[in-house]
């Protein structure tokens, strides 16, 4: 083999390594999307709403939670009966705070931290088409979270939201097994602090 053909072979198979790291990072990010998403879904709301979380005592704690009923991206079924502890977890996509406590709480679901039997569902409110980061299903879905816990997708109007008071993001809302506020919190919270908080509130 000459050196003009040695180069050659050379070349074509650099060119295929570069190609085929595209190929594999477009098929990464093509992996990340969900097919069929719809980024607004319909929220039925039984009960009465909590006040809107804000400094101090925090009103919410012992009343009963509203329960809702909706669906994920793809059309399953989603609600919040009570039944076993669940923390709410209301992230707007174009959140920076909800860009950064999502990592933290996909890594806290794989520390052993989380308290035994709680269910968590996040939910996609605040919706805006024209805002970064949309659509908010390859968000959640690039960050593995439907792969871990579900995801109830909130109206146009923000009816899960408005329903347990949601005040800024993100925002998480503790509810104990009888279906009774236990905690509250806005804005972001690291892993350990938030176990601490769910603990104390859960008696355990």
């Amino acid at each position: 083999m000459n050196k003009i053909t040695t180069l050659v072979v050379g070349l074509i198979a650099v060119l295929a390594a570069v190609f085929g790291v595209v190929a594999f990072t477009a098929s990464s990010d093509d992996d990340a999307s969900l097919e069929g998403a719809v980024e607004f879904q319909n929220v039925v709301v039984t009960g009465d709403s909590l006040p809107e979380f804000g400094d101090g005592t925090d009103a919410a704690i012992g009343m009963t939670a509203p329960v809702l009923e909706g669906f994920g991206f793809l059309g399953n079924e989603v609600n919040t009966s009570p039944g076993t502890p669940m923390l709410l977890v209301f992230l707007a996509h174009w959140c920076p705070h909800c860009q950064a406590e999502v990592p933290v709480l996909v890594k806290w679901s794989q520390s052993g931290l989380v308290p035994e039997n709680l269910d968590v569902i996040a939910i996609a409110t605040g919706t805006d088409q024209s805002a970064p980061n949309f659509p908010p299903s390859n968000w959640l879905a690039s960050e593995k979270w439907p792969e871990l816990w579900p995801v109830l997708v909130d109206s146009q109007d923000q009816t899960a939201g408005n329903a347990f008071g949601l005040a800024g993001y993100p925002f998480m809302t503790l509810v104990g097994s009888d279906g009774k506020v236990l905690w509250r919190n806005s804005g972001e919270i690291t892993a350990e602090a938030l176990t601490d908080a769910l603990n104390t509130a859960l008696g355990n």
